[in-house]
Parts: structure tokens; C-alpha cells; sequence
């Protein structure tokens, strides 16, 4: 058998992971021809398939399901060299690839990426923003360094590091802005918009109002809290937002914005990393640089 080469591995676990094969060669920066002959190369040396070609989407074979997992077991060691690299350096440079849920994203990341360019001229910075699952599942797979979440996340493989705590917020129409604010067995009586299901906020609001995931109730998704703000601004519904979102999304929004009373729905920022990460004294800059600039008007966690 040829030697195989790690980009052909890297090619195979995009592939699996897109399930197509034009997805995969944008992944990793190459042409769909020039990864599809890698990969058709190294099955030829395997002298077995890895993939069921199909007119729309690939799928495993049973021997490529053993095969990518065995493979990213291979990518993940060799990352984890490549930290390790990194980390004796000492200083906070090159790669660092740090993923965000998109309820913090574009309230956090403009700040926080002019104070590491500023901070740390030399390092590379890539980001990636999805929900909390696909996070956890590309930090066990090696695909990132770290992420920005809310905790707690209770994986035991992760490292967590809580940062900075804010409140929710309640958004009415503009109408309804001297009326008083509802208490949570109100709220559950209301028409209350949220984000669709997979986003931890949504799950964090439903816990606020003691509502269970599957009750039966008058509610309507949203894929953004932008969307689920203009909603609410067309008189459609009520929505909860977190406190960093304020500035940004209700600014153009015909709608009001009221704090709770009592006890008042919060959520904590976070960063996780994998325990077996070499990279924890460059993480720790990172997160003082998130405290920094997320928890700046808000309660900062020691």
C-alpha cells in the first residue's frame, strides 16, 4: 500500500463531515478536482471505496466510516502537536481558532477582535459561529481551539471558564412601552417569540418562564434576534433578548425595551477549551480579552 498523506485524511473527514464534495474542496481552500483526485488516489491504494457517490450527496461506505474515525483520531494528534508547538512559544501568536454562539457573535466579536489585533499583532485569528452543540462537537474533533458560550456546557472533556454574567431583557412594541412589566406567569400567557430550536437562548428563555420545551403554547421561531426584534417591532409578539444585543438590534426597531423585577433572567459568558488543550496560558489571554470587552458593562465573573 502507497503511504497515505495527512491531506488526504484532512480531504476525507471534510468530505464526511459535508457530505459533498464541492462543500468540502471550499473547506479546505483547494479545487473539487484537485481533492477528488487525492481521495480517489488514496482509495485506489486502499484498494476499497470510502465513499457512495451519489448525484446530490455522498455517503460512507462501511469500511469509510471505521476509516474517518480512526483518521480523525490521527488529525486530532497531530493538531494536538501543533499546539503544543505553539504553547512553548509562550507568546500569543499565529493560528488560534475560536468559535461563538451567534447570540454573542456580532454583539462581542468587533470589539474583541480590535483589541486582539491591537493586543496581539501577530496572531492569526479564525472564527467560526454556530450553535453550542456543533461547537462542542469541532472542539472534540480538533477543528477549534476554544469557544465562546454559555455555560455551564457539562461536557466532561471540556475545560470551563466563566467570564461575565448579563441579564435578559423583555421587547414589546413601542406602544406598549409605559404599560407595567409582565412577571413570568404572565409572560407565559403572551405571544412570545424565540429562536428556533438548537440555540441554547431559546432554552434559557423557556427555563425563565418555566415553560417545558414541548408544551403546547402560542409561540412563533426565529432563526436571529434580529428577525425576532422586527417581530416584535410589527406588533406580531414579545421576545426576550440578552443585555449585549440592546444596542445593536433595537436601534432601528419600532419597540420598547423593559428590565425585569424580582428575580431577573441572566445568562453566563463563558470560554471552553478541551482539558488535554497545551494552549491554556494563550487561551487565558483570550479570555481576559473577552472579560475585558464583554464584561465592561456588565457583571464581570471572577
Amino acid at each position: 500500500m502507497a503511504n497515505m498523506t495527512l491531506k488526504q485524511l484532512r480531504y476525507v473527514e471534510a468530505i464526511a463531515r459535508q457530505g459533498h464534495f464541492g462543500r468540502a474542496a471550499d473547506v479546505c481552500a483547494v479545487t473539487q478536482p484537485a481533492l477528488s483526485m487525492q481521495v480517489k488516489e488514496l482509495e485506489e491504494s486502499l484498494g476499497t471505496p470510502l465513499f457512495e457517490r451519489g448525484p446530490r450527496k455522498v455517503r460512507l461506505t462501511g469500511f469509510g466510516e471505521i476509516f474517518v474515525e480512526r483518521a480523525r483520531e490521527i488529525l486530532r494528534a497531530v493538531d494536538e502537536l501543533e499546539d503544543l508547538a505553539r504553547a512553548s512559544h509562550g507568546q500569543l501568536a499565529g493560528r488560534m481558532r475560536i468559535g461563538v454562539i451567534p447570540t454573542v457573535a456580532p454583539y462581542l466579536l468587533p470589539a474583541l477582535i480590535g483589541r486582539l489585533a491591537e493586543v496581539f499583532p501577530d496572531l492569526d485569528l479564525q472564527l467560526r459561529e454556530t450553535t453550542t452543540a456543533k461547537l462542542l462537537q469541532e472542539l472534540r474533533e480538533g477543528t477549534l481551539d476554544t469557544a465562546i458560550v454559555a455555560l455551564p456546557v457539562s461536557e466532561p472533556s471540556m475545560l470551563e471558564l466563566p467570564l461575565f454574567s448579563e441579564e435578559f431583557v423583555l421587547v414589546r412594541p413601542e406602544a406598549d412601552a409605559g404599560k407595567p412589566v409582565p412577571n413570568r406567569d404572565r409572560l407565559r400567557e403572551m405571544k412570545l417569540l424565540l429562536l428556533e430550536e438548537g440555540h441554547c437562548f431559546r432554552d434559557q428563555a423557556l427555563s425563565f418562564c418555566e415553560m417545558g420545551a414541548s408544551r403546547p403554547r402560542e409561540l412563533l421561531d426565529g432563526s436571529s434576534l434580529a428577525t425576532l426584534v422586527q417581530m416584535v417591532g410589527a406588533g406580531i409578539g414579545v421576545t426576550l433578548i440578552p443585555d449585549m444585543a440592546v444596542p445593536v438590534e433595537t436601534r432601528a426597531a419600532a419597540v420598547s425595551v423593559s428590565r425585569f423585577d424580582g428575580q431577573k433572567p441572566s445568562r453566563t459568558i463563558g470560554m471552553i477549551w478541551r482539558k488535554t488543550s497545551p494552549l491554556k496560558p494563550q487561551l487565558m489571554q483570550i479570555a481576559d480579552a473577552v472579560r475585558r470587552c464583554g464584561g465592561a458593562k456588565r457583571q464581570v465573573v471572577a
